[in-house]
């Protein structure tokens, strides 16, 4: 297994597992600009939860490898140019971006970063798993498993290439800008749809008849922040909520569902999909707590996890009358087993 010292010591080692950059959902959410490629430096700063000056720092360090990893440094037209198609307004006169690639080689550089840490562990994890797991036989009984998997792989294919293709298209060509925003929107919709067909064949994975209750949590696992939101949501759906909505964005207010128990009562959801080696702590259900009662005036407030929470989290939980889904209770709930508090 490759050991973490070695990680962050040697550029090969990390220029061969730039590819998982799914890793950095897992154990946080990154929020993309507008072109759902990119992000800042302060964006960077502030998923690793380190000053701006420290990414900076490390830029400045790394440069050479960074930009290999698809960091730049937009000025004049090309800037200009970008805003327009991204629609950011800032009269900044340079603007750097990361694309995830780049974002996951920081967090295998980054060494006074607790995110960056659990960003390499997850890393080393799964690229643990990926090297020493066997190879599956497939029998005709595993056909929903093939199909999942065909689909993922389709929509990695176009996420991560025919999109950022039709992207760079439509950046260099003013003539056939409009035919290709369409077309690009088409393979987006495609992209969309495969995402929940994949999601719904993972329900139909789900434990029945004495089936264990692993194969739940790992289709979880696989999600990004976005889909373990709309699975959440279909639970909801599921025990006879209406008004289901999923917020999603950046104007949220610190909650990601909305939703009417069938006795008509308001409920908000906040949902993290976090590595299950790390923890709810108690400032996020505090944050929690505030948004639930206050900003939205619920009367059923869901906390939602796919790790477990904290001592403290779950008194100030049990205290506040918010209901603590933690790893095992979400597993059972996805599981067809219901949730009291929405009875």
């Amino acid at each position: 297994m490759i050991n973490e010292t070695a990680l962050l010591e040697s550029q090969t080692l990390r220029g061969s597992v730039l590819d998982r950059t799914d890793v950095l959902d897992r154990v946080k959410a990154l929020s993309l600009l507008p072109d759902g490629m990119h992000v800042t430096t302060a964006m960077v700063a502030s998923y690793f939860s380190v000053t701006v000056e420290v990414i900076r720092a490390l830029v400045h360090d790394h440069r050479a490898e960074l930009e290999a990893s698809g960091y730049r440094v937009l000025t004049g037209t090309e800037l200009s140019d970008f805003k327009q198609l991204s629609g950011i307004q800032s009269r900044t006169r340079s603007l750097a971006l990361f694309p995830r690639r780049a974002v996951l080689n920081i967090a295998m550089l980054l060494r006074d970063s607790e995110v960056a840490r659990q960003v390499r562990v997850y890393l080393l994890d799964m690229e643990y798993l990926a090297r020493t797991q066997p190879v599956e036989n497939f029998t005709p009984a595993d056909t929903a498993s093939l199909d999942a998997r065909i689909d993922q792989r389709i929509t990695h294919i176009l996420g991560r290439t025919v999109v950022p293709l039709f992207n760079t298209l439509i950046e260099t060509s003013g003539e056939h800008r409009r035919e290709l925003t369409a077309l690009r929107a088409g393979v987006q919709r495609i992209e969309k749809r495969l995402q929940q067909h994949h999601t719904r064949l993972q329900r139909l994975e789900a434990p029945r008849e004495g089936r264990p209750l692993a194969g739940v949590m790992a289709a979880m696992d696989a999600m990004n922040g976005r889909e373990f939101e709309e699975h959440v949501a279909g639970l909801l759906r599921r025990d006879g909520c209406t008004d289901v909505v999923v917020q999603g964005g950046g104007r949220d207010r610190g909650i990601d569902i909305t939703a009417l128990t069938a006795d008509g009562r308001r409920i908000v959801v906040q949902c993290k999909r976090f590595a299950p080696h790390l923890s709810i702590t108690s400032p996020e259900l505090q944050k929690f707590l505030g948004a639930a009662k206050v900003l939205h005036d619920s009367e059923v407030a869901l906390f939602v996890a796919t790790c477990p929470f904290t001592r403290d989290a779950l008194n100030i939980a049990a205290e506040s009358g918010i209901t603590a889904v933690h790893r095992g209770l979400l597993e059972e709930w996805s599981a067809g087993a219901a949730l009291t508090v929405l009875e």
